[in-house]
């Protein structure tokens, strides 16, 4: 299995986005695309509305350890962008790391 890469351009973001292929949770939204490639990019956004700049790093690691772990549970060939809500502010990492497969599971992505 390849190892996932990340998605940083805002085109790859936008391009993701106007799928319109979201869940969400509590804490996370999740949108999802297929790409050509084989393997999959994770791009994370985390608003300014969410907290200042330790908070928002601390969800952004938060999220991307909970996909590193887990990330032979997720098909390939996948473009995911997760949207951290406010709600997961305050959140620890088995929180985040269950609404991340918990989303996982609605986009029906996990093996």
């Amino acid at each position: 299995m390849d190892f996932s890469e990340s998605l940083k351009r805002s085109q790859d973001f936008q391009r993701v986005y106007k799928k319109r292929n979201s869940y969400a949770n509590r804490y996370l939204v999740m949108y999802v695309m297929e790409n050509e490639t084989g393997c999959n990019r994770l791009g994370i956004s985390v608003s300014k509305k969410v907290g200042n700049s330790v908070v928002r790093h601390r969800i952004t690691r938060l999220i991307r350890e909970s996909y590193r772990l887990n990330e032979a549970l997720f098909n390939s060939g996948l473009d995911m962008v997760v949207i951290a809500r406010q709600s997961a502010k305050d959140r620890s990492y088995k929180e985040i790391e269950s609404a991340l497969l918990h989303l996982g599971k609605l986009h029906n992505i996990l093996k």
